[in-house]
């Protein structure tokens, strides 16, 4: 048991590593201040109150944000592609719960995942944070 306590404790320390999520390929976001607020019953927000649907919001984050309403939660990602240097093509454009860039690959990722689509990439979108408070939905990281 003496040396069980050590061994246990070398093998954690061991294990741990602070850049445990970080993808040398995936550089192309940059890790800016996200903090918007969307009311719900306003009529630009209102495809979010059906399952499925996704919106786009300009002017925040890397290309704009995009959020997504599975029918259960409210999801938030960046509406840059995080496989392209940022261009006019490499901003996503929402259809249901899908994302597609515009370039020429055509990347497609899920908006309820955030991984790619069709073909395997390095780099899965860049999530937000949702709370929804009554009518409000405060989407930030």
């Amino acid at each position: 048991m003496k040396l069980f306590l050590p061994l246990l404790c070398l093998t954690l320390f061991i294990s741990c590593s602070d850049n445990v999520n970080e993808n040398k390929n995936c550089k192309y976001l940059v890790n800016i201040g996200v903090n918007v607020s969307i009311n719900l019953s306003f009529p630009e927000y209102s495809e979010l109150q059906f399952t499925g649907n996704s919106i786009y919001i300009p002017n925040a984050g890397n290309a704009g944000v995009i959020v997504a309403f599975t029918g259960a939660d409210y999801l938030a990602w960046d509406a840059a592609d995080p496989n392209h240097v940022q261009s006019p093509c490499s901003t996503l454009a929402n259809s249901s719960l899908q994302a597609t860039c515009a370039c020429e690959d055509k990347n497609t990722y899920s908006l309820v995942t955030g991984q790619s689509l069709g073909k395997a990439l390095p780099c899965g979108l860049k999530n937000y944070r949702v709370e929804k408070n009554g009518n409000t939905l405060l989407i930030y990281n």
